[in-house]
């Protein structure tokens, strides 16, 4: 039977990361009585994935339907969003938020206003979604209610009487938030007789079942037995199994009508013909495609390359699949010579770079070598043309005018006694000041200008550290701008290793290719002849280490006797060892393909 859609909500929970989303989801889920209460309260039932739960994190939004019986007696279904909120994971937030009217915006008691706070909110206004603030964690003996307030009504101009104040762990306000959720955020709008279109939003593979599609219904209805088209791919499907998510299962339903958010299973085996942000609607319905989301650009680059057991085919296969479930992942085909044949990925920062590359050797059991991380660059050609370059490799070789890189836009929100120790570390990292602004007496926003191959590595960790833990980061791409960057090139026994080879400043050159040389030295093992390691840019050679012969005693069969008898050994020996030099090539173990890094890291 169907819902009236005036009694249903759509809704999702945004914060920053750590303020308490996805315990207030769960307690939600408790309230409305979608899940018994439990004992372990550190397991998150919408955390599913192993690794969301090592890590305590969530990393990809999950939606559930709770069933909630508001004071005027009627019956409401509310479609929860629960969304990441590390910065690398944005791109999960903004495809949520396209799927809602509505969103609960949770800050902290005692952290407050953070970056990813403000970030999040300004996606939710772009949307044109109802913004309900709730201050979490106040049963805290360090919580600072009224001083939240007023951050909330500086930087993000919300009324702060209007926000709810609750404590997720302790189950204090979640009545007052799902009556909120009621009155405050409208039903969804989309006529149930106009032509079918449903956006997806989400999708994953099962190998029973093939590709599962998790969509929004904007207008129109879908039924059970429905013949379906994907709108992109033109391709026609019959729904076998439709229905509304709810925690841990999938419970079936006769359809979907306008303004529901659920499932969808139609025996779709080719992961080629699913896109997220595609829509749905019926085969014999001439509907309009609806505005989908907005493509994210990879901003960190690496190879991935079987090892191993692992083989190509069985790499492709999972990054085929991943691709599907992560819409912001992208792939292609390459070959890393030395480490055959394997795949170009694109990532949105290093956090969401880690998390495939678990996620792949994890869910489809591979073994993977992985390269060391770039960006992207545009090389400035002579003839007034650009090219774009994700890998040292296709550096042209026959000049160029100039590199542009890339750079963010990015604000530090630190404690104002911390305002020095920042400010240095961006101004190690080549940051351009922008601006600074005050969030009441002890909070400062600094805006800078910086190389966004200077965030990637290890910024956010060195910014958590300088500041005991304190200060947040938020950053956005701003466009390229020219710099003196070079290629720096590894030579292993005289032969140039790509997958080794890096762009960066002429200034930081000669320094991260002595670092680079001395970690190669310590992996590299001995062989019979002298192994030259040498990073040059161009011709010049800017650093170099020698890995020494392994030493063989040949005159231990030789005793007594005169003495050239041991000379006429040696010197055969030496006569060995330069042809062997000349002739030999040297094996160069996978751990030394993380170097680049590791050696990035241990200088700063």
């Amino acid at each position: 039977m169907a819902h009236p859609q005036e009694q249903i909500r759509n809704f999702c929970i945004i914060a920053h990361i750590d303020h308490g989303k996805s315990t207030l989801a769960e307690r939600l889920l408790q309230a409305t009585g979608a899940m018994a209460a439990r004992e372990n309260k550190d397991l998150t039932v919408l955390d599913g994935m192993d690794l969301e739960r090592e890590r305590g994190i969530t990393i990809k939004a999950k939606a559930v339907c709770l069933w909630h019986k508001h004071t005027d007696g009627k019956l409401y279904q509310l479609n929860l969003i629960d969304t990441p909120g590390h910065v690398d994971f944005t791109y999960e937030v903004s495809r949520s938020l396209q799927a809602c009217e509505g969103a609960l915006l949770v800050v902290d008691a005692v952290q407050g206003v953070q970056a990813q706070t403000v970030a999040n909110y300004l996606l939710a206004v772009d949307q044109k979604l109802s913004v309900i603030p709730v201050i979490n964690k106040i049963d805290l003996p360090s919580a600072r209610v009224e001083q939240v307030m007023e951050e909330i009504e500086e930087s993000l101009a919300l009324e702060a009487l209007d926000s709810i104040r609750a404590s997720a762990k302790m189950g204090i306000g979640i009545g007052e938030i799902l009556a909120a959720i009621v009155e405050r955020v409208h039903a969804p709008v989309g006529d149930p007789d106009a032509p079918t279109q449903a956006l997806i939003f989400d999708a994953i593979y099962d190998d029973y079942r093939g590709i599962i599609l998790y969509a929004r219904v904007k207008s129109g209805r879908l039924r059970k037995g429905d013949k379906i088209r994907l709108i992109r791919s033109a391709k026609t499907y019959e729904i076998s199994d439709i229905g509304r998510l709810r925690p841990q299962m999938q419970t079936e339903a006769e359809g979907l009508n306008a303004g529901e958010v659920g499932y969808i299973c139609a025996a779709i085996k080719a992961l080629a013909d699913v896109k997220v942000g595609d829509t749905i609607t019926l085969e014999e319905q001439q509907a309009e495609p609806l505005a989908g989301f907005r493509e994210m650009k990879p901003m960190v680059y690496c190879g991935l390359y079987p090892s191993g057991e692992s083989t190509y085919d069985q790499l492709r296969e999972a990054v085929e699949k991943l691709s599907l479930n992560d819409a912001s992942f992208r792939w292609a085909p390459e070959s890393g010579g030395a480490l055959g044949f394997g795949f170009r990925c694109g990532f949105l920062g290093m956090l969401h770079m880690e998390i495939c590359q678990e996620r792949l050797e994890r869910e489809h059991d591979l073994d993977m070598v992985q390269t060391a991380p770039t960006v992207t660059y545009v090389v400035q050609l002579r003839d007034n043309k650009s090219i774009e370059i994700t890998t040292p490799g296709d550096l042209p070789k026959d000049g160029y005018e100039g590199i542009d890189e890339p750079v963010v836009l990015i604000h530090f929100m630190v404690p104002a006694d911390k305002i020095g120790v920042v400010m240095q570390l961006a101004a190690d990292r080549r940051g351009e000041f922008m601006r600074q602004d005050y969030l009441g007496t002890k909070r400062c926003v600094l805006s800078y200008k910086m190389p966004l191959a200077e965030v990637i590595y290890d910024l956010f960790d060195k910014l958590k550290s300088v500041t005991s833990g304190y200060g947040t980061m938020d950053f956005e791409f701003s466009g390229y701008q020219r710099a003196e960057l070079v290629k720096v090139d590894v030579l292993v026994h005289n032969t140039p290793c790509d997958a080794l080879a890096f762009i960066c400043h002429r200034t930081d050159a000669e320094y991260r290719g002595r670092a680079i040389i001395k970690a190669l030295k310590d992996e590299i093992p001995k062989h019979l002849f002298e192994v030259a390691l040498q990073a040059a840019i161009g011709t010049r050679v800017i650093a170099r280490e020698t890995i020494k012969s392994v030493g063989k005693n040949v005159t231990a069969k030789c005793y007594g006797g005169d003495v050239s008898r041991k000379r006429k050994l040696l010197e055969k020996q030496k006569e060995g060892k330069k042809r062997m030099k000349m002739v030999g090539s040297v094996e160069v173990p996978q751990a030394a393909f993380m170097a680049v890094l590791k050696a990035r890291n241990a200088d700063d």
